[in-house]
């Protein structure tokens, strides 16, 4: 059949507008004339990606705001409803950073940290075999011997680096493919230089050789990496707590009288529920029949149970203590009051301080500025003493030495933490800048 017979669609139309179908399935009215939509990116991982996403998504049309939590890798697109979907799936993708509009593994196995800890192994594995040999070298070996041992190292390096490098040599590899930089480019660079330059001695019979240095930077940037995923996700438990307080479904009274289970997400403002005691209310609704208590304490912060009738409202996240209720709900479960204060904890999580406003930027410059640095140094060494061995390998050590990691995690770290101790101890953070202004308060003032 041509497509240019009537009703006829090239397939690029067709999967464009299913796409735009599942952008408004998996977005939620948030405002007047606005949408928003959380996409997992699980490529983020520093300063430099945030400021990437955030500029690209900032450009397109429609968009009226993007802001990237680190803590749980979603970017929050805020869009104007009466228009296309923006392209920001694609944009993603343009720039490097496969997104996607449904997390499949959140109740999954964390591969992740799995990946981490047997790069961590190996890369430890191989660290410490090469530090032993080279032990006998720093001795005074033979040349002979030394010259075996070289090779040795160069043989367990050379797998280690392949496997537990990978971690540090995607990302600059997606960047670099996409026209820009990030703060894993200079340490890649750095390792790869290093194993290079001693791969160069072994073969020429050198006396040096640095495969214990370039394995041991890759062991110990992956122990920061992966103590920084698990602060991740310990930090990320008090987000996933309040998800958990919400059922997955409820049972529905038909109006023929019929019950059906749904899913918390299919369930309409109108719909009437039974809610047996002991169960959580699962959205916003309003009481019609029977009497109960009610544990409102993740809402008011009450310990005491709160006696509910017909016509008492009820909140998403609540739980029915003593008796059967029939409620009608008010509200679908993303407008939900448990919802918003997912939203809440997230954007707490994902606000910028001050400081961290500050640390986003200086880690923004790094990239250009050190690989210009090295860059400089190396032609400076060459003109100082036209040894390019020495002159290169002092820009290694410029590349090594200025690995940034602390300065763009360490401020969102502190502040990701922070969130989390404050929600477990029933303060809800709405800002990130407020925990700067806590230094400023001298009253307190309850109201209960």
């Amino acid at each position: 059949m041509s497509c240019c017979v009537s009703g006829a669609e090239f397939p690029d139309t067709v999967a464009l507008r299913a796409l735009n179908d599942e952008i408004m399935l998996a977005s939620g009215r948030v405002g007047e004339g606005l949408r928003q939509t959380d996409p997992p990116v699980p490529a983020i991982h520093c300063g430099g990606c945030i400021q990437k996403i955030e500029k690209t998504l900032a450009e397109l049309p429609g968009v009226e705001h993007a802001r990237v939590n680190l803590s749980t890798k979603r970017v929050s697109i805020r869009w104007h409803a009466a228009m296309t979907p923006p392209p920001f799936i694609e944009a993603l993708n343009r720039i490097g950073y496969g997104a996607h509009l449904y997390d499949t593994a959140g109740d999954g196995k964390d591969k992740t940290q799995t990946e981490l800890v047997r790069a961590l192994a190996v890369a430890g594995f191989a660290a410490s075999n090469i530090m032993l040999l080279s032990v006998s070298v720093w001795s005074g070996a033979e040349p002979a011997t030394r010259d075996l041992f070289h090779w040795l190292s160069a043989l367990i390096a050379f797998p280690a680096l392949v496997y537990s490098g990978r971690i540090f040599f995607r990302s600059p590899w997606q960047a670099l493919r996409h026209g820009r930089t990030n703060m894993d480019v200079p340490i890649s660079i750095g390792v790869l230089l290093a194993f290079g330059l001693s791969l160069y001695e072994t073969i020429h019979h050198g006396q040096h050789a640095y495969f214990d240095a370039s394995i041991t930077l890759l062991f110990f940037l992956l122990i920061g990496r992966t103590l920084d995923h698990v602060m991740r996700e310990k930090a990320r438990a008090a987000v996933r707590g309040l998800v958990r307080l919400s059922p997955r479904g409820a049972t529905v009274l038909r109006a023929d009288g019929s019950r059906d289970y749904l899913p918390v997400n299919e369930i309409e403002p109108g719909m009437r529920i039974l809610l047996a005691a002991g169960e959580r209310v699962p959205v916003d609704a309003v009481v019609t029949e029977g009497v109960s208590d009610i544990d409102c304490a993740i809402a008011t912060g009450e310990s005491a149970p709160q006696r509910a009738g017909p016509g008492s409202p009820l909140q998403a996240g609540t739980m029915n203590l003593s008796g059967p209720l029939a409620i009608v709900a008010s509200a679908r479960a993303e407008a939900s009051f448990l919802a918003e204060m997912v939203r809440l904890m997230e954007a707490a999580e994902g606000g910028r301080a001050r400081y961290r406003r500050l640390a986003d930027r200086a880690a923004q410059l790094y990239s250009p500025v050190v690989h210009a640095t090295a860059f400089l140094t190396f032609l400076g060494w060459m003109a100082a003493t036209g040894d390019w061995h020495r002159a290169i390998g002092i820009a290694i050590a410029v590349l090594i030495i200025t690995c940034p990691c602390a300065l763009g995690l360490a401020v969102p770290m502190v502040q990701v933490m922070a969130a989390r101790r404050l929600f477990e101890r029933g303060m809800l953070l709405k800002d990130g800048g407020a925990l700067e202004r806590l230094a400023e308060i001298d009253t307190v003032v309850f109201d209960k």
